[in-house]
């Protein structure tokens, strides 16, 4: 009854373009997606140990997607016409820190100057999309604090100014008090 529950869970959670097998009660599941035409990495279960993706039509994988699997062992995801533009990235980041054997054999498809080129290989630089993005993110953040910046100085400028102003009123204040008492004084 347990076993039968069991295979009922995995199927339940397996996507319905992939074929899902147990790797014992505890151990997981073997996810086999690849050669399926897909163009966007299904939902996975979180117990995934074993992720074939290889021989699809993935371009990219968005943010976030695999962060899930926590418990994968072994990623299968080459020979897909990927992308390599700034939203690669995640992809190239997420391979080196689970399987950096798997990304060795990813090659990029586009843009032109990259093609064929290793994933792992990709540098900063050659993220075209994210080269242009970055500047203008960089001049947002650099008008937003210099405007910043110009309201806090004439913020103190005009706190200083209005301190000036009111020692200047205290001290007319203090004289013409301390010369109407001078002249009554004087006239008695």
């Amino acid at each position: 009854a347990v076993s039968l529950l069991f295979n009922l869970t995995e199927t339940e959670v397996c996507p319905p373009s992939c074929n899902c097998k147990s790797l014992g009660e505890t151990k997981g599941l073997h996810i086999d997606c690849s050669s399926r035409k897909l163009t966007e990495v299904p939902a996975l279960p979180v117990n995934t140990k074993k992720l074939y993706l290889h021989n699809n039509s993935l371009t990219s994988v968005p943010p976030g997607a695999l962060d899930s699997l926590r418990s994968l062992e072994e990623v299968k995801i080459s020979d897909n016409p990927w992308n390599c533009d700034c939203h690669i990235l995640y992809l190239k980041l997420w391979l080196e820190d689970i399987s950096a054997s798997s990304l060795e054999n990813i090659r990029c498809a586009t843009p032109g100057p990259v093609r064929m080129k290793p994933l792992r290989q990709l540098t900063g630089n050659e993220l075209g999309i994210c080269k242009r993005l970055l500047p203008v993110k960089c001049l947002e953040f650099f008008w937003r604090d210099l405007i910043l910046i110009a309201g806090a100085i004439i913020t103190l400028i005009l706190v200083a100014w209005a301190l000036k102003f009111s020692k200047k009123l205290v001290c007319r204040i203090n004289l013409s008090q301390y010369d109407s008492r001078g002249q009554l004084l004087g006239r008695h």
